[in-house]
């Protein structure tokens, strides 16, 4: 009888977890094993959304931090419910944002003592209507009150968080195309308002995630929305006066905000939801939720002027009834799913870098992405980043278990991407039953047995030499059932075409973009790597390097010093401190400061796989390279022209020297090496086998 999937994921995930343990402690030893289990098993718990709320003091005059050179206007209508708009003001005045803003209060004719009340606040412009005119009038008036570049419309019932509309102008740095970008809304009991709203074709509407969680998984990614409501929203000036303003045609309110977003999109932008942007919203406190009277009636009215003015539109919406799910939001998309041991970070290890970058490369190109970490956990501002890109993120606790999330969401994906074979061998089974329509790929990151023959071959471990012969075995297996297998380099590939003739192997290389310039020759010092150290191959060759090559480069230059720079620093690498020009920097978050100024980069690696992000790292920003042939294998690099290459610690040294005392060769050094990143490493020489793999 066949195993079940499910089981043969458990089975797996067992047998893989005690075979890379041991392999583990025979290279890394015990602490550092340690740690990596802790990394593999970690759950930190998912914090509850912290709202704040100003205290409910007796009024008093303050103060609010304004420009007269503003970047934003934010509009706040007020009608009465002076009490709300008092903790939405005190808000503003307790959190200022870094960007520049001016406050336009527009008073609507309020029927208490607001406007007395509002003239004592300092730094706010006051407009006070005549007589009442509704939410679309107020904003409106404000709006032609305002100098800003963005204008931002705030309900006076709100109470904006920390953050709040740094986030939401951020969007419009972040995602190019953007017209408008509204705020996350939760209730002050902390659950969900709204996750930007759904549209359906009868023209009613949807707010996402209404009750659930705030944190959950489904609302914590920057996406596409039909609409944001109105009572958190930004769009250019300029845009909103071209498009006419809210439409008076839903006076005095309800509905200006989904037909805004409407004409928006007919204007070739984006409406887009900001999760970071967060603000409380007390729904109802001025207007009230009855439909059948007062001002909410105007809701069910208005649907029908919606529906009317918009009914080309309405026709590609989802049917009035449906549920929304993430399937159902993206359903135009080809939606990708991608599995990593563990969420890339980006600042720490190439491998991570190259993921982040395809993701990139596949929102650029219309994908939807989903990313699943195998040890379903957060990882704090790594997360972060990939929900601010678009991706959408899964991890505990709201990933209850691989099977059972691959149940619920396998059938939407178009492409499933699994990275590493040790992933790959528990995730391929579940993936061909849960998610019967997606190309599976198996993306080696880097062919895991040539390095592991490469490091029992240099240390003559007659052990790790069977170990790698069994990740042979896993590996080559995986890409005789995936429908196609990533590697990283021609000599990659040149080795599967023998090992593994007949399958479809493709190169998606490591992913750059262009460095900026740094000093010129004659400014620059020192020399530099970078790597992570739980990489063993990086500790095999700082190792080397400071104890047979760089007592060399100081004999003939005293004054050079080398920069380590790397995470999970091992106490024998720490110790190379103690020699005299070595600094051991542990890890760091921006590279620039040593790329723009150090001499030149080394590569010292003895033995690896695949390519090496540090060499493609440095180039691109014209850093050059002195490597050795392992570290510049695959990389289309000719020693002398984009690169110097030695093995031997004295022609190691040598050539870090020539890079001292020629400007001419580093000068071409320096430009090569940019050209071949450009040609070889590039998001654009990428983008063919990318559309031909997840797109097509």
């Amino acid at each position: 009888m066949p195993i079940p999937a499910e089981a043969r994921f458990w089975i797996a995930r067992a047998l893989g977890l005690w075979r890379r343990g041991w392999a583990s402690l025979r290279t890394r030893g015990l602490a550092a094993s340690w740690r990596r289990l802790q990394l593999h098993f970690r759950r930190p718990a998912v914090p509850a959304l912290p709202l704040y709320a100003p205290d409910a003091l007796p009024f008093a005059p303050f103060a609010i931090a304004t420009s007269d050179a503003p970047r934003a206007s934010i509009v706040v209508p007020v009608h009465g419910a002076f009490a709300h708009t008092l903790a939405c003001l005190r808000a503003l005045a307790a959190h200022p944002p870094r960007a520049a803003l001016e406050l336009i209060v527009v008073d609507d004719a309020s029927p208490d003592d607001s406007l007395a009340r509002l003239a004592q606040v300092g730094g706010i412009r006051v407009h006070a209507r005549a007589r009442n005119g509704g939410f679309i009038a107020a904003c409106n008036e404000g709006a032609a009150l305002a100098r800003g570049d963005y204008l931002v419309f705030l309900n006076n019932d709100t109470v904006p968080q920390p953050g709040w509309l740094d986030a939401l102008l951020g969007t419009f740095d972040q995602h190019p195309g953007t017209g408008l970008a509204g705020a996350k809304l939760v209730y002050p009991d902390g659950r969900l308002q709204e996750a930007g709203g759904v549209v359906f074709a009868d023209g009613s509407g949807w707010n996402y995630g209404r009750n659930d969680s705030p944190d959950d998984c489904r609302y914590a990614c920057v996406r596409a929305a039909d609409y944001c409501s109105g009572a958190a929203i930004a769009i250019p000036r300029g845009l909103f006066e071209r498009l006419g303003g809210f439409d008076q045609r839903y006076a005095p309110a309800y509905y200006e905000d989904t037909d805004l977003a409407f004409a928006v999109r007919a204007a070739g932008l984006r409406v887009l939801y900001q999760p970071a942007a967060v603000v409380v919203h007390d729904e109802g406190a001025t207007a009230g939720t009855d439909l059948a009277q007062g001002p909410k009636a105007a809701q069910v009215r208005n649907q029908s002027v919606f529906a009317h003015k918009w009914q080309d539109a309405l026709r590609t919406q989802l049917p009035a009834g449906s549920i929304p799910t993430p399937a159902l939001l993206h359903r135009g998309q080809p939606q990708v799913l991608i599995v990593d041991a563990l969420t890339p970070q980006p600042d720490r290890d190439s491998g991570s870098l190259r993921l982040v970058n395809l993701m990139r490369l596949l929102i650029g190109e219309g994908a939807h992405v989903v990313f699943l970490p195998a040890n379903r956990s957060a990882d704090g501002a790594y997360t972060t980043a990939l929900q601010q890109l678009g991706v959408e993120c899964w991890h505990a606790p709201f990933a209850t278990g691989i099977p059972a999330w691959l149940r619920e969401h396998g059938p939407r994906f178009d492409v499933a991407m699994v990275s590493r074979h040790y992933v790959a061998s528990e995730l391929l089974p579940l993936l061909r039953k849960h998610a019967p329509r997606a190309r599976v790929l198996f993306d080696t990151v880097d062919l895991h047995y040539l390095r592991e023959r490469r490091a029992a071959g240099l240390s003559g471990d007659a052990a790790a030499l069977r170990a790698a012969q069994r990740t042979r075995e896993a590996e080559l297996a995986l890409v005789a059932q995936a429908d196609a297998t990533l590697v990283v380099s021609e000599a990659e590939r040149a080795l599967l075409a023998e090992d593994a003739p007949g399958a479809q192997v493709r190169v998606l290389s490591n992913l750059h973009e262009p460095g900026a310039d740094g000093l010129a020759w004659s400014q620059r010092r020192d020399l530099l790597f970078v790597g992570g150290f739980r990489h063993p191959p990086n500790v095999d060759a700082v190792l080397w390097f400071v104890r047979e090559v760089f007592p060399r480069i100081r004999a003939a230059r005293g004054d050079v010093r080398f920069h380590c720079i790397g995470g999970d620093v091992p106490a024998e690498v720490q110790a190379l401190a103690a020699s005299d020009g070595v600094q051991i920097h542990g890890h760091v978050p921006d590279l620039q400061p040593w790329l723009a100024g150090c001499l030149a980069a080394v590569a010292p690696m003895r033995y690896g796989a695949g390519v090496k992000g540090k060499v493609n790292q440095a180039m691109a920003h014209g850093l050059p390279v002195v490597a050795t042939t392992p570290a510049a294998e695959g990389m289309h690099l000719v020693d002398g022209r984009d690169v110097l290459v030695a093995d031997a610690a004295e022609a190691f040294a040598t050539a870090v020297l020539r890079l001292h005392q020629d400007e001419a060769l580093w000068t071409r050094l320096a430009a090569n090496g940019r050209a071949s990143v450009a040609r070889h490493f590039s998001m654009d020489a990428a983008r063919g086998v990318v559309r031909e793999l997840f797109l097509h």
